[in-house]
């Protein structure tokens, strides 16, 4: 076990300095607060998710009479997920598993073009962090002065600050946990029950956890659930190339580091000074503590502030932007050997998940388009199988559950198909009928099961297993279901 050497038994060796570096303290990171075309991005996507989080509950949509009219709902007690006008049912699982798909290969895309640009930009947990991290220096300040404030005695408004800043972070991991129980019922309802102290025990339960987690993971772990936690990380490695726009130091530029003055005086020697002043502005805004002059590393999520930080530094001391930017391996080596740089989006890989992401798309589309909103299915009566009766007629019993996805109560003809013309059909629960075929009733957003029994005449030429359908036509529309199955006569 590493860290447990004895040095004193001979032929075991002593602790390395690695083992130091293993089980040292991990410090805390002071990130530094930046301004930049990147950082405004950043404030675009915080405030535009968080936005559509909080208040998305709230948004109406009249679907009609006994329909909810929350826009995005997960209604589990009814079994059902409405999305504005799209209303998904169990038996439609694979929509979700759809979505789920599409994620992914939107995911794989996105990393195909520019890294871990998810981790920076869009992920949750970079999203609540950086939320926290500016209420933060909105109550005890910038790098500085909380460096400062901590290494000095805590004094009393030194502790008011904080209180201030945990209650806040609280609130707002209490507000996450509240706006996420709110996809699961109608929102204003549910935050009146809540306010009064009637809403479901469950509903509590589940804020608490929610409020807990994402006080714990974003106000308290921050870079350590990236770092330690997320396993994008390992996988995105396995998935990019060298092609991919990565946040990189251009390391033939910035090389060798020194100073402004040092800087002149190797110019006036004639000797080499890179662009890099080594202010190590990269670093301290950096929110996982990365220094990307020392490479592509794991910790770094590529929000891009060091490169608002670089490109500030860099026009203060009169050289050009971009010593710090989006780019890819490739173009380091073509520099160096004084070719042009390459930036291919457009490569195998890319359109091959592009080509993924449409198709998908176009299938989970053309499947929205032409569903039914009818269902059928068709079970036999297994005991006994079939029953003859005393006029040599063979009668099978069969359940049918019909399936209406409508907010109105429908009428059907069932009809049978496939057998002779003489066959009856009886349906127990059906409605009078003028005609040969039973009429069935079921009501809106609602499944109903009827007994039906299928009797053909005697003498009639019939296999021991005839298939046969069952035909479901709505009146009215024309709507068609269909459910399969055998008629047994022996």
């Amino acid at each position: 076990m590493r860290g447990a050497r004895n040095p004193t038994v001979p032929g075991q060796p002593g602790p390395s300095p690695d083992d130091d570096e293993l089980y040292a303290a991990r410090p805390e990171i002071y990130q530094q607060s930046v301004a930049g075309r990147l950082r405004t991005i950043k404030w675009a996507i915080l405030f535009g998710c968080l936005g559509i989080y909080y208040f998305l509950p709230f948004v109406r949509w009249y679907r009609g009479p006994n329909l909810p009219n929350q826009a995005v709902l997960v209604d589990l007690a009814n079994n059902r997920f409405y999305f504005f006008f799209i209303e998904i049912w169990p038996q439609e699982i694979y929509y979700v598993t759809g979505l789920l798909v599409l994620a992914a290969l939107v995911l794989f895309l996105m990393n195909a073009i520019a890294g871990r640009v998810w981790c920076g930009y869009l992920c949750p947990q970079t999203v609540w962090t950086d939320l926290f991290m500016t209420v933060e220096r909105w109550l005890e300040g910038d790098r500085r002065e909380r460096m400062l404030a901590d290494k000095g005695p805590m004094t009393a408004e030194r502790f008011l600050r904080k209180v201030a800043k945990h209650a806040l972070w609280l609130v707002i991991a209490w507000w996450t946990g509240g706006a996420w129980v709110l996809y699961f019922a109608d929102a204003p309802t549910l935050v009146r029950e809540l306010a009064t102290f009637q809403a479901p025990a469950v509903a509590y339960a589940s804020i608490a956890v929610l409020t807990f987690t994402t006080y714990a993971l974003a106000g308290l772990m921050r870079e350590q659930v990236c770092l330690y936690m997320c396993p994008w990380p390992r996988i995105q490695a396995a998935l990019t190339d060298e092609y991919a726009l990565n946040v990189t130091y251009r390391r033939d530029r910035g090389e060798p580091r020194m100073s402004v003055k040092a800087a002149v005086r190797a110019a006036a020697a004639g000797e080499p000074a890179g662009d890099c002043v080594d202010c190590r502005q990269c670093v301290v805004v950096c929110p996982t503590g990365v220094d990307i002059r020392a490479g592509s590393q794991m910790g770094c999520i590529q929000c891009g502030l060091c490169i608002d930080a670089c490109n500030s530094v860099m026009t203060k001391v009169g050289r050009p932007q971009g010593l710090i930017a989006y780019d890819n391996d490739v173009n380091i080596e073509r520099r160096a050997a004084g070719l042009e740089e390459i930036y291919p989006i457009v490569r195998v890989r890319t359109v091959l998940y592009a080509v993924l992401i449409a198709v998908v798309g176009l299938v989970m589309l053309y499947g929205l388009w032409n569903r039914s909103f009818t269902d059928i299915s068709v079970i036999h009566e297994r005991n006994p199988m079939f029953v003859r009766l005393s006029d040599g007629a063979v009668r099978n019993a069969y359940t049918i559950r019909v399936l209406n996805k409508r907010s109105q109560a429908r009428l059907f003809l069932l009809a049978v198909d496939d057998l002779p013309m003489a066959t009856r059909v009886g349906a127990v629960g059906s409605l009078p009928s003028d005609g040969p075929w039973p009429l069935l009733e079921v009501g809106p957003d609602q499944t109903r099961d009827f007994v039906v029994h299928v009797t053909v005449p005697a003498g009639a030429a019939l296999a021991a297993s005839t298939p046969m359908a069952f035909r479901l036509t709505e009146l009215g529309t024309g709507d068609v279901a269909v459910g399969q199955d055998h008629f047994v006569s022996r």
